[in-house]
């Protein structure tokens, strides 16, 4: 099987997340508490969008135009 070339921001993304399951010892409590924090900490870095119409609505309102 041939493998794919190496991606360094998923490389960044898979160090990170060793890093976080050996700081919180595999405890997905312990991490959910943690990033729950950081949310509240840095409310500033969070973008909410409104939630996207199921598919089927989307495909009826297509229609219609």
């Amino acid at each position: 099987m041939k493998s794919l070339p190496e991606d360094p921001i998923v490389e960044e993304i898979r160090a990170v997340r060793r890093e976080l399951t050996k700081r919180f010892g595999d405890d997905i409590n312990a991490l959910c508490d943690f990033l729950v924090q950081e949310e509240q900490q840095h409310k500033e870095r969070l973008v909410n969008r409104p939630p996207k119409a199921p598919q089927h609505a989307r495909a009826a309102v297509a229609e219609r135009r």
